[in-house]
């Protein structure tokens, strides 16, 4: 494997981390910001549905990441 495929793994890997740290962030904020915000209840759906969407996405990234690995291996 070379050096160029470890960085794109690497790079790859540490998107995917961020975006499941920030779904899990604004998941556990979400009741916070909106009542500092002032937001009606409601909005907090939003917050949870972003979350959701983020971890759905995350986990799509990791099956291509492995498909990826699996592929260089080769």
């Amino acid at each position: 494997m070379s050096t160029e495929q470890d960085k794109v793994f690497a790079r790859k890997g540490r998107t995917i981390a961020v975006v499941i740290a920030g779904g899990g962030l604004s998941a556990i904020l979400a009741p916070w910001i909106v009542q500092v915000i002032g937001l009606p209840i409601r909005y907090e759906m939003l917050f949870y549905f972003g979350a959701l969407a983020a971890f759905i996405w995350a986990l799509v990234n990791i099956y291509q990441l492995w498909r990826m690995r699996q592929d260089s291996q080769r």
